[in-house]
């Protein structure tokens, strides 16, 4: 493979949507140092690992010699982005804005080499924009052209408020474009329509549009929603060793290899590999050990990574979860199960109300793990070994 090629697979990989394809290519193969932009409002202290699928895709552009602009929407996080939401978004105040954004800058560089990276804020140009300039940023879209975003139209057949401001969201994010002369833009899946007006602003202005790189939506921990700290679902990046570890194990078997896709800096070569061990016989506990182990190595240390291991060993083996052990197989029932339905089923208590009051005595486990969620519903085929008590114990399969 020439570099231009080896390049845009690896950019490739794990994406969602380029466009377009052969827009990128052709700046690839140019040789010209590409300006890669990717703008994140401040609206929580910390990052998850939700928000790193995109990091990490600006760090393989780092890798084939290409400047990041790692955006700080100072100036959007006080409009609120609308983006998938089905209300107007409280807008943050500028010391709520400032605080968070202090916390990304020391952040990213766990990813990010700081040598190519330009952290920039677009309260920069847009203060100096004025409201004049704002107005004529606006008269350049119409209210029909913003009514085709998905979630703008979805509020507005429904009856519900759409505040003036909102519609200013994405015309500030692609203007970003036009004061950075973005080569390239990442965003997530949800941010095509801000993408997209980025090109339409640039072509306004005189500039070539921009290629826009779309990746995927990380599932959290309950493999269904996507991750968000006001779901409760998230591995934050500022988690605890041992806390990583816990809940990269919690996950299921299937979403493992989504996080190798999109969290993993191994080669694709050896994923297939990982795989293909699992088709062999491998246990895929073990495979996902890897996973924790890579994961918490780059957030903290390789050190870290080895002491959550041990301490996970130990607390596995202590456990004492034997070889030998009945063997059920339940289903999901309109694609979910209540942990304690299963757990009954499993005959491993006599009633769900048993259920629950185990779960809040801290004595049920899966794989080791303990439960502490009442409402837990299982939403994904696979098995696993549930515990209640200290000799209570069932191989469980659950079946689509």
């Amino acid at each position: 493979m020439s570099d231009w090629q080896t390049a845009f697979a690896e950019i490739k990989r794990g994406t969602d949507e380029i466009l377009p394809e052969d827009d990128l290519i052709e700046k690839l193969k140019s040789g010209k140092t590409l300006t890669i932009k990717a703008g994140f409002d401040p609206t929580a202290p910390d990052l998850h690992l939700g928000h790193t699928v995109l990091i990490n895709k600006l760090r393989v552009f780092q890798q084939f010699g290409h400047k990041v602009v790692f955006l700080i929407g100072d100036f959007t996080g006080l409009i609120g982005d609308p983006t998938g939401k089905n209300v107007t978004r409280k807008p943050l105040s500028k010391e709520q804005v400032l605080e968070n954004a202090q916390t990304y800058q020391d952040q990213v560089f766990k990813i990010l080499d700081p040598a190519q990276t330009e952290i920039r804020f677009n309260s920069e140009w847009m203060d100096k924009l004025g409201a004049a300039g704002m107005i004529k940023l606006a008269a350049s879209q119409t209210v029909a052209r913003m009514l085709e975003r998905d979630d703008f139209k979805k509020r507005y057949n429904n009856g519900q408020a759409i505040a003036i401001h909102e519609f200013l969201y994405p015309l500030v994010q692609g203007w970003d474009s036009v004061a950075l002369e973005a080569d390239v833009e990442l965003g997530g899946t949800d941010q095509r329509f801000n993408l997209l007006m980025g090109r339409e602003l640039q072509k306004e202005n005189g500039q070539k549009p921009q290629t826009t790189v779309m990746v995927p939506l990380l599932e959290g921990l309950d493999g269904v929603q996507k991750m968000s700290k006001s779901l409760n679902n998230y591995i934050g990046i500022t988690d605890t060793p041992n806390e990583m570890f816990g809940k990269i194990m919690s996950i299921s078997d299937d979403l493992m290899w989504r996080y190798f896709e999109l969290l993993s800096f191994r080669p694709l070569e050896e994923l297939a590999e990982l795989k293909a061990q699992v088709e062999q016989g491998a246990n895929p506990r073990d495979i996902k050990i890897q996973l924790a182990r890579e994961i918490i190595a780059r957030f903290h240390s390789d050190e870290a990574a080895e002491a959550a291991y041990q301490d996970f060993v130990q607390r596995f083996q202590k456990n004492a979860i034997p070889d030998d052990m009945p063997e059920v197989s339940v289903a999901l029932e309109e694609g979910t199960l209540a942990i304690g339905n299963l757990l009954k089923q499993a005959n491993l208590v006599g009633s769900t109300s048993d259920a629950i009051r185990m779960i809040k005595q801290g004595a049920v486990k899966i794989d080791g793990e303990k439960v502490t969620d009442t409402r837990l519903q299982i939403t994904e085929p696979g098995e696993a070994v549930y515990q209640v008590g200290k000799r209570k114990f069932a191989r469980v399969t659950v079946n689509a």
